[in-house]
């Protein structure tokens, strides 16, 4: 008997069922990168480019606290007083309630109950800055002029409180991570020691996530070195004021004030043209800006690092006296503390509801403005959701780009200075952006007023976004998905292509949606370059003097003249459309963001 072995003849393998090259792929990556860079080294370009058109006297506009254009007087000293008094008082107030808060979130509350409470701190982060400066204007102004029985209420105070509310959600959210950074079998041993939650928590957690929250306090710095509109709208705009004795400050905190970026918001950018001293002078105060954003935007991201590497073995300490009482008591204001964030969401909603009810009815949302203050908002609307869109399509691509770059292909000095500079432009004060934009986009190339400059604008904005978060998603690549696609043999460009991009893609569409959840209610880099008050049509024909109408300068524009009833009822309505728009994108992403990450809700 004969056994008959079978064979099978061998099959040329199918050329069409491995990825195709795709050299295409490092053009788009670099590309993605260089732009990036680009536009950081545009925004400081025009600075410098601008302090070279005319004489600067540095020691003047560091040490002298006048300001008088028409006596050739350029002293920046009270601004950056005032810059500097109401960013410390905005920490003052706001680090202790949001490092508590963080620490309730990561250590007190199971994720079933955490997750939503951490919804209502990111929904504060949603809240356009014109809807802060808003709610200033009607809520904080009038409770410090009745406290400190000033007129009007425009004060430092004002704005440092305004402020204070607008950095706690940053703080909340990087202090979670940091804290969620911890290993659990740190806090494992520390119970096994028999250590109170506090204890574990003072001793085990707090030394090992130190250094990421004191770079959320950093990153919530930068986020107020650089807001403009609504410190604008509550501060007085009042230049050469500067106390003279401890209790000068005091009063000075509950009088008008000037800071860097309200002087830039102003209307003077306009009024000094594009070359000579005055421009220049406002170019040097632009380049301080940038510089102290900057510093503490690197500052902080560099001690997050070291806070997620840090392995220090933790000391436990433990009291022996009234443990349990001082753990109920500490307990009792975390949970405090992280009610306050809540609380204040629920009273900005309903003073919104309350107050811009308006926008409930139909009607508002699509029919016209009429006169200054009547009619609706369809026109702003449209003008809105054209830049917003606009700015998705120039953005994703690039920084989509930039983060695979950083992520996937760049060494690792290289991946830390493109991330560096990726952080640094996305801390970067958006009027600056608007000023750049108003003398490059505006003027030089003589587009006017352009729907397409105010998206060009906005693109910084977002591109960080999403190349943070793209980045991140890269880097969470299981290895032995690389190790696999590399086993195949593919190359480093079809590994990028069949792999890379599908496994980020969710990641990049939540940064898309959160950049322009914020990008939606940006007004600085728009007042220069892209909107009016009226008379623009819903969609524009063209290119060239295209302005367009959108809501964060329409509600600007009404705020400003709270003395009308109308006036005032209309910008409220309006904020409330906004803040249902950014809401809307903000929320798509935490669900996308819950969907593709399961367990891991980080933002």
């Amino acid at each position: 008997m004969t056994t008959k072995i079978l064979t099978r003849p061998p099959v040329a393998p199918d050329a069409g069922s491995r990825p195709r090259p795709s050299k295409w792929i490092w053009s788009w990556l670099y590309g993605g990168a260089a732009i990036v860079t680009a536009l950081l080294l545009t925004v400081v370009g025009y600075l410098v480019a601008g302090i070279a058109s005319g004489h600067v006297d540095w020691p003047e506009l560091l040490t002298e606290r006048a300001w008088s254009p028409a006596g050739s007087l350029y002293g920046g000293l009270a601004m950056i007083y005032g810059t500097a008094v109401v960013s410390v008082l905005a920490l003052i107030i706001a680090v202790p309630v949001s490092w508590a808060a963080a620490v309730a979130l990561s250590e007190y509350l199971p994720p079933r109950l955490a997750r939503p409470l951490r919804m209502c701190v990111e929904l504060l982060a949603a809240v356009p800055s014109i809807v802060y400066g808003l709610i200033g204007i009607m809520v904080v102004r009038p409770v410090i002029a009745q406290i400190a029985d000033v007129p009007g209420g425009d004060s430092l105070a004002a704005a440092g409180i305004v402020l204070a509310v607008m950095i706690t959600p940053t703080i909340v959210a990087v202090s979670v991570d940091a804290l969620a950074a911890v290993p659990d079998r740190v806090r494992e041993s520390a119970y096994s020691l028999g250590l109170t939650r506090r204890e574990v928590v003072r001793s085990a957690v707090l030394p090992l996530a130190r250094s990421g929250m004191r770079a959320a306090v950093l990153l919530g710095l930068a986020r107020a070195l650089g807001e403009a509109i609504a410190v604008f709208l509550v501060v007085g705009r009042a230049d050469g004021r500067m106390p003279s004795s401890f209790s000068g400050f005091l009063d000075s905190l509950v009088h008008p004030g000037q800071t860097l970026t309200t002087k830039l918001a102003g209307p003077e950018p306009v009024l000094a043209g594009t070359s000579g001293p005055y421009f220049a002078a406002l170019c040097g105060l632009g380049l301080i800006l940038l510089a102290l954003v900057a510093a503490a935007t690197i500052w902080g991201t560099r001690g997050r690092a070291r806070g997620n590497a840090d392995e220090r073995t933790p000391r436990f300490r433990g009291t022996p006296r009234m443990r349990l009482q001082r753990d109920r008591l500490v307990m009792a204001l975390r949970m405090g503390a992280l009610l306050l964030p809540s609380a204040l969401l629920i009273g900005m909603l309903a003073l919104l509801v309350t107050r811009g009810n308006s926008a409930f009815n139909p009607s508002f949302w699509f029919s016209s403005a009429v006169g200054a203050a009547g009619g609706g908002v369809r026109d702003q609307i449209v003008g809105t959701m054209l830049l917003v869109a606009a700015t998705g399509i120039l953005a994703l691509p690039l920084g989509f780009g930039a983060g695979i770059l950083i992520g996937v292909h760049a060494s690792e000095r290289t991946a830390r200075v493109l991330q560096t500079l990726t952080v640094v432009l996305g801390g970067a004060p958006t009027i600056l952006l608007g000023l750049a934009g108003f003398v490059i986009l505006s003027t030089t190339m003589g587009w006017g007023r352009s729907w397409l400059a105010g998206a060009i604008v906005l693109v910084p904005v977002v591109v960080p976004v999403i190349a943070l978060t793209t980045s991140a998603r890269v880097r969470s690549i299981p290895p032995e998905l690389k190790e696999s696609a590399m086993s195949l043999g593919l190359t480093r460009a079809q590994f990028v292509r069949s792999v890379v991009v599908p496994y980020t893609w969710p990641a990049t569409i939540t940064g898309l949606l959160l950049g322009l959840a914020r990008a939606a209610g940006e007004t600085a880099p728009l007042i220069f370059t892209a909107t009016v008050f009226f008379g623009a049509p819903a969609l524009p024909s063209g290119i060239v003097e295209a302005p367009v109408q959108a809501l964060p300068t329409h509600i600007f524009t009404l705020s400003q003249d709270s003395g009308d009833p109308q006036a005032v009822t209309q910008a409220w309505g309006s904020a409330m459309v906004l803040v249902i728009i950014t809401a809307v994108l903000l929320s798509a992403a935490v669900a996308l963001r819950n969907r593709f990450e399961g367990e891991r809700w980080t933002t």
